[in-house]
């Protein structure tokens, strides 16, 4: 493949230069790319946005497609639409960056899981949680991380993982307390268990949808979830003296 470069014929020519990364530059603006056996979907970045922005947000995007075990440092540049320059004035390296993005990412899991905690009864926000549009067949942007060889061997960003899972968790089982204070769900209930068993729901609604290339086995797993939920709530409106009785020899 040719990379065809036009310059005005007036004015001064713009410097050019292919770095180590095989990312051809013109006067510090990504403008091709070497091709090479391995390749990745160059910039859709606009310039509203910073440079340090556009590597944190090709980042994320490689770690949930690719991984961070597999994503080179020119996989990034290419993605982010820049140049090794600016890459290694705001980072020191691939790490580094990966740390920060990942950062973002868990940020966001932790955040989707504060309906936990919002308005609503406890068992309506336990629902409501399970109940928001997640992408089966492109994975957990967290969760798929945990399959990653170097993550799971890299103490920092194994962290990161770990404590969004953490904070996810205490939401659940505060939620699911408050659901079994409030007479909406069984005393017999252990909340952390139970907070785990709806994680596991949830991330293995993502392997299988991966698994099929489609989404209808995340939205049978959440159905699935959600009925057993219903079906518990509604044994205590059936019978709740029963429920009462299991309360007074806990």
């Amino acid at each position: 493949m040719d990379f065809l470069f036009h310059f005005a014929e007036s004015g001064p020519r713009p410097r050019v230069l292919v770095d180590d990364f095989g990312l051809i530059e013109t006067d510090g603006q990504l403008c091709g790319v070497v091709p090479s056996k391995s390749t990745v979907q160059t910039s859709c970045y606009n310039g509203r946005m910073s440079s340090r922005d556009q590597l944190l947000g090709a980042m994320a995007e490689l770690l949930w497609e690719r991984g961070y075990a597999a994503t080179s440092p020119r996989d990034v540049m290419a993605r982010a639409g820049v140049g090794q320059g600016s890459m290694y004035h705001h980072f020191s390296g691939k790490h580094e960056l990966a740390v920060e993005a990942l950062l973002s990412i868990a940020g966001k899991l932790t955040a989707e899981s504060s309906v936990l905690e919002g308005e609503g009864s406890p068992l309506e926000r336990i629902k409501r949680y399970l109940s928001l549009p997640r992408p089966g067949a492109q994975g957990c942007r967290v969760g798929r991380m945990t399959q990653d060889p170097q993550v799971v061997t890299d103490a920092e960003l194994i962290t990161i993982v770990a404590d969004a899972f953490d904070t996810m968790l205490g939401r659940w089982e505060q939620a699911i307390t408050d659901a079994i204070s409030a007479g909406e769900l069984p005393a017999s209930i252990v909340p952390a268990e139970l907070a785990r068993t709806l994680a596991a729901v949830i991330q293995g609604g993502y392997v299988l949808a991966r698994a099929k290339g489609g989404q209808a086995s995340m939205d049978a797993a959440i159905r699935g979830v959600m009925g057993l939920l219903d079906a518990a709530n509604a044994a205590l409106t059936a019978d709740p003296l029963a429920d009462r009785r299991r309360r007074s020899t806990l």
